[in-house]
């Protein structure tokens, strides 16, 4: 088989050839940015879902929706060593200086400026080491507190009352969502919230952990009823199937049933892994149909890729304590989730002595609680890495 017509696409975010068994989320966002534009109340959608089941490619899919329908897209990706205001301050200056060229003098516009210029100063905000300057005096008393629940969404409102001065419309989005802290959670909480009462054309998609669904609850009670939380799992076999088998018709090849069997047991439906599997089946199979034994040729390639990357980069960012703790929950039998008391007694201790090496595993996007006193992984599958290579 020609490895340059592989059509699999295993990778970061990287949109796969059949988006199979998501159409639902998809509409779900068309109708959203469909009622914006009509001045429909509308609710934010939030991705959530484990590691590799493509939470950012549908992402991707949103922007793509949102620009081809005229808006305004900022593009975020949340991170644990950087604070919201640092995310937003390039973006929503872009995006005001954009707005002011637009036409004739908006004093919407300028206001949203002036503000924006407040927010920085009552934030300290700098992006690297140099201020992101402003020609304009800021607007003394408003979003300049420091205050970022008070503040941002005051300048969210000024944006929003910018952008239908223009008559344009903004979408908002936000990868891994779950390192944003509490605070930072609850200020952008707010800011849809004022968003939705005004009325004002910018939606906001975000994406993140399952643990997600708990911070914004936390933040706010009233999270959800302003935002739809849509569930991103894995595939069932007949999406899975049609993942794998729609890309290789369309380059005119075929699969064995069989062989699709094999792919969706190793990979238990998951996007990412499809890919993977799928991508490599390809490259072993020497003609069409890929067979079984390609499968199991797919498995070994597939596997020892996934053990010295994916798997990998994520255990060497743990501590040794960290590790101790995840090799704990996968020494104990099944796939999660795990009782906290369990990991604890696998260690050799009290469950509140280690409490904080969970919280740092939850912190880092490693581990989830699914349910009060229970552990799972974030990332499928990662348990039988762990059992498998024993790393150090």
């Amino acid at each position: 088989m020609d490895p340059i017509k592989n059509p699999f696409a295993p990778g970061a975010g990287t949109p796969p050839p059949e988006l199979s068994g998501r159409w639902e989320i998809i509409e779900q966002a068309r109708i959203a940015m469909e009622r914006l534009k009509l001045g429909r109340p509308v609710k934010s959608i939030i991705a959530v879902g484990l590691r590799g089941v493509g939470k950012t490619v549908l992402l991707n899919e949103f922007r793509l929706m949102a620009e081809a329908r005229g808006f305004y897209c900022i593009n975020l990706e949340a991170h644990e060593d950087k604070r919201l205001p640092q995310l937003l301050v390039p973006a929503l200056r872009r995006l005001l200086l954009d707005l002011d060229r637009l036409g004739a003098l908006s004093e919407h516009a300028k206001r949203a400026m002036r503000i924006f210029k407040s927010f920085m100063g009552g934030l300290r905000v700098k992006y690297g080491e140099a201020e992101l300057a402003l020609d304009i005096d800021p607007e003394i008393g408003t979003a300049d507190s420091g205050d970022l629940e008070t503040d941002l969404p005051d300048l969210f409102a000024a944006i929003g009352k910018a952008a239908m001065d223009r008559q344009k419309h903004v979408t908002i989005l936000i990868d891994e969502l779950q390192y944003l802290t509490e605070s930072e959670m609850s200020a952008l909480i707010m800011s849809a919230h004022r968003l939705a009462q005004l009325k004002l054309p910018i939606l906001v998609f975000g994406a993140g952990l399952p643990q997600v669904v708990g911070l914004m609850g936390r933040s706010k009670s009233y999270a959800e009823r302003l935002f739809d939380f849509s569930a991103v799992g894995a595939l069932s076999h007949l999406d899975a199937v049609a993942a794998i088998a729609k890309p290789i018709t369309a380059e005119g090849e075929t699969i064995e049933a069989e062989a699709l069997k094999n792919i969706f047991d190793w990979t238990q439906g998951y996007p990412f892994f499809l890919q993977e599997w799928g991508y490599q089946a390809w490259n072993a199979a020497a003609k069409s149909p890929i067979t079984v034994q390609d499968t199991q040729v797919a498995t070994e390639e597939a596997t020892a890729r996934l053990d010295s990357g994916f798997f990998k980069v994520r255990f060497e960012r743990l501590t040794p304590r960290e590790r101790d703790y995840v090799r704990a929950m996968a020494s104990l039998p099944g796939v999660g989730p795990y009782r906290s008391g369990d990991v604890a007694s696998a260690l050799g201790v009290t469950p509140q002595s280690i409490a904080p090496i969970r919280n740092n595993l939850i912190a880092k996007g490693m581990i989830y609680a699914p349910a009060h006193g229970d552990t799972a992984f974030t990332v499928p599958l990662f348990e039988q890495y762990l059992r498998r290579v024993r790393p150090d």
